[in-house]
């Protein structure tokens, strides 16, 4: 660390600590670096499940702010703060272990931390608090896995069915292309019953196109 670097200081229950001036996270994430160095894996590798974890907080944000809990100023600048951080922008600012004690408490408060102090920096004061407006009336034992249904929720539309979708596009041309081309069958590593082609590659199709529809099963449940 360069001694020419802005620093500043923050402070929990166990003592003060020095962080770079320009970092969005706060004491409680850097106490998770420090505690929890288990696995090479880091939540800034992650994308879906950061926005997850945004559109959770934003979620959150705008319950709070129904009720009143919260000034049209804090929501204001935690919801352009979440929906940042669901764009892609300042996951580098989310550096803790995927692999942690407790329920992901490390996680829920490095986002807390990250979208309070994004905040602050929209309204140009020290207006947002990690716990009190940020994580307001939650728990990590609901925010992680809400985050993570949500994740599974945008991976599953916006990624694996359009996939298959692709696929079994690609293997109906191959089914009309290769209609009536004779093979030998296997089963068990051995020859079987004469089949075509295109039967064979029907059924790859055909498992893909079940799995579609679990997975369609699975997304009311998961949302």
């Amino acid at each position: 660390m360069a001694n020419n670097q802005k620093m500043r200081t923050e402070s929990d229950l166990l003592g003060s600590v020095e962080l770079p001036a320009d970092v969005l996270y706060g004491v409680q994430t850097l106490r998770g670096i420090e505690n929890f160095r288990i696995s090479k894996f880091h939540l800034n590798e992650y994308p879906l499940f950061i926005k997850g974890l945004a559109i959770t907080k934003l979620g959150a944000a705008e319950a709070n702010h129904k009720l009143g809990l919260l000034t049209d100023e804090k929501f204001n600048a935690i919801a352009q703060a979440c929906r940042e951080i669901m764009d892609g922008k300042h996951h580098d600012a989310f550096p803790v272990d995927m692999i942690q004690g407790g329920a992901g408490t490390t996680t829920n408060m490095n986002a807390n931390e990250v979208i309070a102090n994004r905040a602050n920096e929209i309204a140009g004061s020290k207006l947002c608090h990690p716990n009190d407006d940020i994580n307001m009336s939650q728990s990590s034992n609901d925010t992680f896995p809400t985050a993570m249904h949500i994740a599974a929720v945008i991976a599953i539309e916006d990624k694996v069915i359009p996939a298959i979708d692709l696929l079994v596009s690609t293997f109906k041309k191959l089914e009309a292309e290769n209609e009536g081309i004779v093979k030998s069958g296997r089963t068990h590593l051995q020859d079987a019953t004469p089949i075509t082609f295109s039967q064979e590659i029907s059924g790859w199709r055909s498992s893909l196109e079940k799995d579609k529809k679990l997975l369609e099963i699975a997304l009311p449940e998961l949302k």
